[in-house]
């Protein structure tokens, strides 16, 4: 580990950045990029360089909607016992969280792992909903275990996808973005190829990067080159750990128990084919199906909370010291956005180590 963080040579690919004398905004979609950016003081010594990072929709619990959010609430209200992991655990829908309901007396449990939940199911009588969320990184685990789920137990599935999303910030050209950092997480899973598209249809530069400072600065080095030659490709620093065709097991469970659709994100409109779904023959597990009538008592459209600028901060418009809510009304002790709750939320992490 210590290897990829050797100051020397960091200052060495820094000075090299300077001297090309570039003027570029790229964007990666990862909340651990994020965090290595932001704790090593990564932004400012790039910025230095003529390099701007933005931050993108990189944070599974940043995503997730208030209406999805709801969803849980609601059942919680309805007596299932609803379990997800800790980060949800307390973000605020419309107005109220899970934590909030649990405070009411509902039965809300964090867990760490979807065979938690089902250890959970198996000892008790009541029906027990799985509230799960995660990008490609943690699908495959809640894919895995399909055959062996008790028959009490459900999936209300906050699921998506990333290469969906990055073409959305492309195709709604809110701002220019240069190139991507491409996570390293997803890509373990999905390899390069899902990529690909995003680079021949619209010119895109990208570099799949690791998470130590040197992964990153050479991360930025490699696109910088990109644009540079006028190539638009998917190039891999991750190598030591992403294969080109990621891993392919993975990737079968997960496609033979889930389903693309059309899926809103917090702060984005429906971007087509990015959430996932229970396939038809798995519908008995499906929370969606099986409570439909239940569910349907919810509005379509929840409102962000007033003065939150989350949902910008996700498509990489502005910083979290540019919301006027950041670090006064909103506090990783009292969060009004998710943003702030996730130890992978922009405003979280730029709280913690003082810098964006």
């Amino acid at each position: 580990m210590f290897r990829y963080r050797n100051e020397e040579l960091a200052k060495q690919i820094l000075e090299k950045l300077k001297d090309l004398n570039l003027n570029l905004r790229l964007m990666h979609v990862c909340g651990t990029h994020q965090d290595t950016l932001v704790r090593f003081g990564l932004n400012s010594m790039l910025k230095e360089a003529g390099i701007e990072v933005r931050p993108g929709p990189g944070c599974p619990v940043c995503v997730t909607t208030a209406k999805e959010i709801e969803e849980a609430i609601l059942l919680a209200r309805k007596e299932k016992v609803v379990a997800t992991f800790g980060d949800m655990f307390r973000v605020p829908g419309e107005r109220l969280s899970l934590a909030d309901v649990k405070a009411e007396g509902f039965d809300v449990r964090v867990v760490y792992s979807i065979t938690d939940c089902i250890s959970l199911a198996e000892k008790t009588n009541k029906d027990v909903v799985f509230f799960s969320i995660g990008f490609e990184t943690t699908t495959p685990a809640t894919a895995s275990v399909i055959s062996t789920r008790p028959t009490n137990f459900s999936i209300l599935s906050a699921h998506r996808l990333i290469p969906p999303a990055m073409e959305a910030l492309i195709r709604m050209g809110e701002m220019k973005i240069d190139g991507f950092i491409n996570p390293g997480h997803v890509s373990t899973i999905i390899g390069e190829r899902p990529y690909e598209f995003i680079s021949k249809r619209y010119k895109m530069p990208q570099v799949i990067a690791g998470f130590e400072p040197l992964d990153v600065l050479i991360a930025v080095y490699m696109l910088a080159m990109q644009i540079i030659r006028g190539e638009a490709k998917v190039e891999n620093e991750y190598k030591r750990v992403v294969r080109p065709e990621g891993n392919e097991k993975a990737q079968q469970t997960m496609a033979e128990v889930f389903e693309p659709f059309d899926c809103s994100w917090r702060g984005f409109p429906v971007i087509p084919s990015s959430g996932l779904r229970l396939k038809k023959k798995f519908e008995k597990y499906d929370a969606r199906r099986r409570y439909e009538d239940e569910l349907s008592a919810l509005d379509n459209e929840y409102k962000e909370p007033e003065g939150c600028r989350c949902g910008e901060i996700l498509r990489g418009l502005v910083y979290p010291d540019e919301c006027p809510l950041f670090g006064k009304v909103c506090t990783p002790r009292h969060p009004v956005g998710p943003c702030m709750v996730s130890r992978e939320g922009s405003c979280n992490i730029m709280l913690r180590y003082g810098e964006s």
